[in-house]
């Protein structure tokens, strides 16, 4: 950060009389966390930068992690910072309740001061309490009409987040929930990319195997994945990794 502002980048104007140094740091961090967030290429490495920089920037945060959000009501921890926190984080997964599970789907910044005396979730409250969570904030990533997930940050202790604790938090979550959507689509074409290559060695086998041409080897590959309704990237891969035939037949003609 000293690196920075001897270069004389993110540093104040020479109006700046210093009323608000605090926030002129705040700013140069988070500008870092952009910076950082756009260098990364890989996905995971993403989500550990973004709950790294929710560690460092948030008062009051021991623990993070990200709840990525599968198939509308399916929630997975991404990056936790610890064992404890993928506990916690799994726990509103079993009792279907939870912060975090409020700030996802409706759309809302979460605080929990106490949570051995939290009423709103009281089962999940409980077993968080007892897995050694005092505290709770959670913000809600969202960017470009996509419900993303949901940002979590924990505490051992009772009251350890404030109103600064939320104000950081919510910058901080800003920047998050634009590095997250980039991860995604960049997980997204990493699978894309694999699933493609993956079909074309399923169809280098079939065309190998019965001397057929691209088209034909890919007919079969699209007949298995119908008949038996399995996604045509997974018969691709039993037939990579088994070479079983996925289709009891001869080839036929390409369609």
């Amino acid at each position: 950060m000293a690196d920075q502002y001897e270069s004389g980048q993110g540093e104040p104007s020479v109006q700046d009389a210093g009323a608000f140094a605090g926030r002129d740091v705040l700013a140069v961090e988070l500008g870092e966390v952009a910076r950082n967030l756009q260098k990364e290429t890989d996905p995971t490495g993403i989500l550990q930068k973004i709950v790294g920089a929710a560690l460092r920037l948030i008062p009051g945060v021991e623990e993070g992690s990200i709840s990525a959000v599968q198939g509308r009501r399916h929630v997975i921890s991404r990056a936790p910072s610890s064992d404890t926190a993928a506990r916690i984080d799994a726990l509103q997964n079993e009792t279907g309740e939870g912060p975090c599970l409020d700030a996802i789907y409706e759309e809302q910044t979460v605080r929990v001061p106490d949570m051995g005396a939290e009423l709103r979730w009281p089962q999940f409250s409980a077993l968080a309490a007892d897995a050694g969570a005092g505290s709770m904030l959670c913000f809600q990533l969202y960017v470009e009409g996509d419900n993303l997930g949901a940002l979590n940050l924990y505490s051992t202790r009772v009251n350890a987040f404030t109103d600064e604790s939320e104000h950081v938090g919510l910058l901080v979550a800003a920047h998050a929930a634009v590095g997250y959507a980039e991860a995604v689509k960049a997980e997204q074409l990493q699978a894309a990319l694999r699933s493609r290559d993956l079909i074309g060695q399923a169809k280098g086998i079939l065309m190998e195997r019965y001397k057929i041409t691209a088209d034909q080897a890919f007919g079969i590959l699209d007949h298995a994945s119908s008949r038996s309704n399995t996604k045509l990237h997974d018969v691709a891969e039993r037939l990579v990794a088994t070479g079983e035939v996925p289709v009891l037949k001869e080839p036929s003609s390409p369609r």
